[in-house]
């Protein structure tokens, strides 16, 4: 902590109700030493940083008015609820969060009762409260429920979902509509632009707040009559805005925008509106990074910004001249290589451009790249209505993210093959963001689909072939799966080459043991094989490992497949998604199918949720480390 600005009232809260025993005009010294202390500790121990101090006020304010833990608060993607955390009895332990035992990453109900429902992918918050807050009628509970959405995860189809349900519904929840613009990019869409119309309608709006407070300090009206007149004043302010108002048309009572910065405002709104029968929301505009002046200028940048100095906003970067590049990188620069000889090519993300560094086609070729926002089904589906006209769709999604879109694949693209190339980034463990985003079921939710094509590369060079023998006519969907991190080698860039579709390779031949990988790992098991035969041969014997990859899950090298079990008793099976359904399930059910009997060891992700800490810290407790491997080959 920072001895210069002692934490003097958060010092005095463990727990909302803590807070909830402060007087009202001592909350924004509350909420500027909680920024302060967000401000410390994440500049040591990184997380998301700019989402987290843009709640601040929203986040006090909410812990100060409702009875938390019974009030429900449903955060929309745990990005901002570090301040929620800090609050809720975690302060003393935050220097854990994202490490291997520590915090999760984001709010978790098997981590503390303040943390309602799991949050880590977007637009879930309003139907997981609506179904709160239903049970709660049915219950005759007396319970207040609150979701907490942004405006870039309100471009999600299951934000709108919910919508729809609670105008039809009976329910009293309250939505904060979360609004700046941003979700890790600039918010896109038409949602965006329907929100900015509506901040066009302020005036009115802060002439209302405004005529209110000085009635009641007149004593004019108090807050049971204020209630009514806040319903009067919003049909009032549809009227002179000359404007439909998309939430009350929906049977949504609509207040705001209000400054969401405010804190003492926001408090007392939230008082005048929290006990109104029905769905409402509130919307409030917020800045992302709000009092940390390098986070408020480039909120994208500080999105997750690493470590840095807190007192001169300098970013300790790691030096990557001599690293090698990225693998969204390594997608990003050959996607438009390739655009540039293929006209048909489009590249398309649900809301991460910089993410997957489908920006860098956007800088170049604008036209042809499409961010669709926070909506992965969405997605898929326009990808395939491209296709269908002819266009060559490289449609990048996050691993976890496309569990989401796991219809749309299968509907509107694997049924018509249609040529559209899925590049799944972040496959395989993610690290501190933990099991909510490790791309762990991929292959094993996608090995059964017809008509798909499923590749991973072992490094980067192999990647290029995989995008350029995915765009040759006549491919069909194409699925490439790549994990996040650096790629292998520094000189990255080679002559693209097609890749006989469903081929492997023999990488190292031997006697003993025949090991098969897929993917990046397969550096890992090279690095294994090499330590397990010395050690073996210092231990005076010998081994001899054949190392195989794969590069396709789908469709299965059989004629491979056939050589290895023909030639090896002992086969063991690599791979960085759950061991059930994927690699080394496909070939377990080879053997079987055709008669042969090897032993068959399988190293992959296990049967649960893997948790969050460094990849390496993970791939060893699921066994597919390199110590691991060489264990299991001595064995």
């Amino acid at each position: 902590m920072n001895d210069n600005k002692p934490h003097k009232l958060l010092d005095s809260i463990l727990y909302p109700a803590d807070l909830r025993k402060l007087p009202l005009h001592e909350l924004p010294r509350v909420c500027g030493e909680l920024r302060d202390c967000l401000i410390q500790e994440l500049s040591t121990n990184p997380g998301h940083f700019a989402s987290s101090l843009g709640v601040v006020e929203l986040t006090v304010a909410l812990h100060y008015v409702f009875n938390t833990p019974e009030d429900r608060i449903v955060w929309d993607v745990g990005h901002q609820a570090y301040a929620h955390k800090m609050l809720t009895g975690r302060r003393d332990v935050f220097h854990t969060n994202r490490k291997l035992g520590g915090l999760h990453p984001f709010p978790s109900p098997s981590e503390s009762e303040y943390d309602t429902f799991t949050c880590g992918h977007a637009s879930n918050s309003i139907s997981a409260a609506l179904g709160m807050s239903v049970a709660d009628n049915l219950m005759h509970s007396d319970r207040k429920v609150v979701a907490v959405i942004g405006d870039g995860s309100m471009t999600g189809g299951l934000a709108f979902e919910g919508l729809n349900n609670a105008s039809g519904t009976p329910n009293n929840m309250l939505i904060i509509l979360n609004d700046n613009n941003m979700s890790i990019d600039h918010s896109v869409g038409g949602m965006k632009h329907y929100l900015h119309h509506l901040h066009t309608g302020t005036t009115y709006n802060n002439l209302r707040q405004r005529a209110s407070q000085t009635l009641m300090q007149w004593g004019w009206i108090n807050e049971q009559s204020k209630k009514r007149i806040i319903v009067f004043n919003n049909a009032m302010k549809a009227l002179l805005n000359n404007q439909q108002n998309i939430f009350e048309g929906m049977n949504i009572r609509y207040f705001g925008p209000n400054d969401g910065h405010d804190v003492i405002e926001l408090v007392r709104t939230l008082r005048s509106i929290k006990d109104m029968q029905g769905p409402k929301l509130l919307h409030l505009h917020t800045r992302k990074g709000k009092g940390y002046a390098p986070a408020e200028k480039n909120a994208t940048a500080w999105h997750a910004p690493g470590k840095f100095d807190p007192e001169t906003g300098q970013r300790f970067v790691e030096e990557t001249d001599n690293l090698p590049p990225r693998y969204q990188d390594v997608f990003g620069h050959t996607l438009v290589e390739l655009a540039r000889t293929n006209p048909r090519i489009v590249g398309i993300t649900p809301a991460m451009p910089t993410g997957c560094s489908l920006n860098i086609m956007m800088r170049e070729m604008p036209e042809r790249a499409f961010d669709v926002g926070i909506a992965e089904g969405h997605a898929v589906t326009f990808a395939g209505g491209l296709a269908s006209e002819g266009m060559l769709p490289f449609c990048n999604i996050y691993s976890a993210f496309a569990q989401r879109a796991y219809d749309n694949i299968i509907h509107d693209v694997a049924i018509e093959r249609l040529p559209v190339v899925f590049c799944f980034d972040r496959a395989g463990l993610v690290g501190e963001d933990g099991a909510t985003h490790h791309g762990a079921f991929d292959m094993a939710a996608l090995r059964p689909v017809p008509n798909l094509t499923i590749c991973s590369p072992m490094d980067e060079q192999e990647m290029r072939h995989m995008m350029y023998t995915a765009q040759l006519p006549d491919k069909g969907p194409f699925v490439i799966r790549y994990p996040r991190g650096r790629a292998e080698h520094t000189e990255w860039r080679c002559p693209m080459q097609e890749i006989p579709v469903g081929k492997g390779r023999c990488l190292k031949e031997g006697r003993d043991i025949a090991l098969l990988s897929l993917g990046p790992l397969g550096n890992l098991a090279a690095q294994a094989i090499t330590q397990a035969e010395e050690e073996a041969a210092a231990g005076g014997r010998t081994l001899s490992v054949a190392h195989y990859d794969m590069r396709f899950l789908k469709p299965l090298d059989e004629a491979l497949l056939h050589h290895i079990a023909q030639h090896f008793s002992r086969i063991v099976t690599l791979e960085d998604g759950v061991r059930n359904g994927g690699l080394g399930s496909a070939v377990l059910e080879f053997m079987a199918e055709h008669g042969y009997t090897p032993r068959v060891t399988r190293l992959g992700l296990p049967d649960s949720f893997v948790e969050h800490g460094t990849v390496p810290e993970l791939q060893r407790i699921a066994g597919i480390d390199k110590e691991s491997i060489t264990r299991v080959l001595l064995e």
